[in-house]
């Protein structure tokens, strides 16, 4: 067999030198070794509307600009969400329902019973919370040795968010990054090899552990964590009637709370370490840290992509998308769209309208916890900046296999005190 290397290079050869027709953005080895750009820059210039007939995940449309991926996003009547959100059907068509995957009336009904726990009002009282647990994170790591970001800071601090969320039992946390990864390990995004029944064996273990809680929070006082929010909301309080409901909503709200936050804590040390001009802007002023938060989510952008199905036929692009067509908007395209967005491949933590991106989507299903998320990178910039005069990357991380979650699961680092 050759090496992976040269599969690397085949795979990158033949999506920028082969015919248009053929280009397969969805190959994950492009964005596990971070060449998914180059690809996307082609398609927006060549065919920003591009139709793939045959491919390991059926035939399907990629949209790769900007304001095409908004007309899409925001137009739920003829683009459904149904039945699910990721490019590929899994092998073992096990595709549990969530809110996410819904159409309106039942996605805004199950929505806003668990919106409450990420609104504006909760915020302030999570942000004295969140600066606690940062400090604590950043003051017990080993200054001066080489170890791993993603999992000492990146994935700690998440999962300590996520416990919080759910009221989940804090020495159990570690079981949330552990089945959020498990949800997003699926042939549907991509990933070689995935062990499909190792997977539905730990989200029944998964089920199983959420449906204890949620019969406890069903006898308790209404709190504001998602599955007491859930548990007494009349019209969603039945859902523990509906295992594969439960479920589907459980892997939603844990992987959306994790690999958005997760992957820009990670990102952001990275390209600070790639640009150290910006680097240094920032340690000249640390008021640029808002800014830069939204410049790290939109260049890290950390799901790749949204699928939609056409529900009627629709001009789009010059090209006539047919009712039942798959439609895959790429949302790490959107973002480096140079019609929209000036030096796109920049990183620029000044950048005017950081915020003007298309991470976190648009329309009904835009990203419920973005604020929250916001915040997190706020705050842990602020801590980061108070403590230490540089986060040095010391190699290459290790990216995630998927053509879905665009994340890192090494980042060595080396931290160096402030004199």
């Amino acid at each position: 067999m050759p090496d992976t290397m040269q599969i690397d290079e085949d795979i990158l050869s033949r999506n920028l030198k082969g015919p248009i027709e053929s280009v397969d953005p969805s190959e994950a080895a492009l964005f596990e070794h971070n060449l998914h750009h180059e690809v996307f820059r082609r398609l927006r210039h060549e065919d920003p509307v591009h139709f793939l007939p045959d491919s390991p995940f059926g035939p399907y449309w990629s949209i790769t600009k900007f304001n095409d991926i908004v007309t899409v996003d925001s137009n739920h009547k003829v683009f459904s969400s149904e039945p699910s959100i990721v490019i590929g059907d899994p092998t073992d068509n096990f595709q549990p329902p969530m809110f996410i995957a819904m159409d309106q009336p039942k996605h805004d009904v199950q929505r806003r019973a668990a919106q409450p726990a990420v609104a504006p009002s909760q915020l302030s009282e999570l942000e004295a919370l969140i600066r606690e647990r940062v400090c604590n994170i950043l003051d017990s790591l080993p200054v001066g040795e080489t170890f791993n970001w993603v999992d000492e800071v990146s994935i700690e601090l998440t999962t300590q968010m996520l416990a919080t969320l759910f009221d989940f039992p804090f020495e159990d946390r570690h079981k949330l990054p552990f089945w959020s990864d498990v949800a997003t390990t699926s042939d549907a995004v991509g990933v070689k090899g995935a062990d499909m029944e190792w997977r539905m064996k730990h989200l029944t273990e998964c089920l199983e552990y959420f449906s204890r809680l949620w019969v406890e929070r069903a006898h308790q006082p209404q709190k504001f964590d998602f599955i007491s929010l859930l548990a007494h909301n009349d019209e969603t309080r039945h859902m523990i009637d509906d295992p594969m409901e439960l479920l589907g909503n459980l892997m939603l709200l844990i992987v959306g709370g994790n690999d958005t936050t997760r992957n820009s804590i990670s990102g952001g040390v990275y390209f600070l370490n790639k640009h150290p001009e910006e680097y240094a802007k920032l340690k000249a002023d640390p008021s640029l840290i808002p800014n830069m938060v939204s410049e790290i989510i939109r260049y890290q952008t950390p799901l790749a992509h949204m699928r939609r199905i056409a529900l009627e036929d629709f001009e789009l692009g010059g090209k006539t998308i047919r009712k039942g067509d798959k439609v895959v908007m790429w949302y790490c395209s959107g973002n480096r769209d140079e019609d929209v967005i000036e030096e796109p491949d920049a990183f620029r933590i000044d950048r005017e309208r950081a915020r003007h991106h298309v991470s976190f989507g648009f329309g009904i299903h835009r990203c419920m916890g973005n604020r929250v998320a916001e915040m997190q990178l706020r705050i842990l910039w602020e801590e980061i900046l108070a403590r230490f005069d540089r986060i040095e990357l010391v190699g290459e991380p290790v990216r995630v296999s998927s053509n879905f979650v665009t994340g890192y699961t090494e980042l060595p680092v080396r931290l160096h005190p402030k004199t």
